[in-house]
């Protein structure tokens, strides 16, 4: 089991299991959620997470056209995980989980990108990550 959580420790996040997919995205929403050139990111079940606390929820369009709904933590600000909303307006059933809040540094080593997604949106200074699909757009999530 990996935990993680948000810059204050208010907001505490644990998963089993093993992540469906990770990503690195370069996305304009991901630039924008977290201040930095791209994101990494761990695709997982809802079922195999357990959040404590109390995080804050931002919805809105995403570059992909889908909904989502962002949460952070209410405190710190620090971005958590984001949900994809199904055309029912529930969520769906994988959760993507910003890599960066896990603790521990193992687990990060464990799980090289499988993909990096909106390569069109990535600055020409940063190389490709060695054995990752490269994606123009999101592929489908599980």
């Amino acid at each position: 089991m990996a935990v993680g959580g948000c810059f204050c420790g208010k907001v505490r996040i644990e998963y089993s299991g093993q992540p469906i997919t990770s990503a690195l995205c370069h996305c304009f929403d991901c630039r924008k959620l977290t201040g930095t050139l791209y994101t990494y990111n761990f695709v997982f079940k809802m079922a195999d997470l357990k959040i404590t606390g109390s995080p804050k929820e931002v919805a809105k369009t995403a570059d992909s056209g889908n909904q989502i709904k962002n949460y952070f933590c209410s405190d710190c600000g620090t971005p958590l995980y984001g949900l994809k909303m199904e055309s029912t307006g529930t969520p769906g059933e994988t959760v993507i989980l910003r890599a960066g809040i896990l603790d521990d540094i193992a687990v990060l080593n464990e799980h090289k990108p499988k993909v990096e997604i909106y390569t069109d949106g990535r600055v020409n200074w940063i190389s490709p990550a060695e054995g990752a699909d490269q994606l123009i757009g999101m592929p489908p999530l599980p």
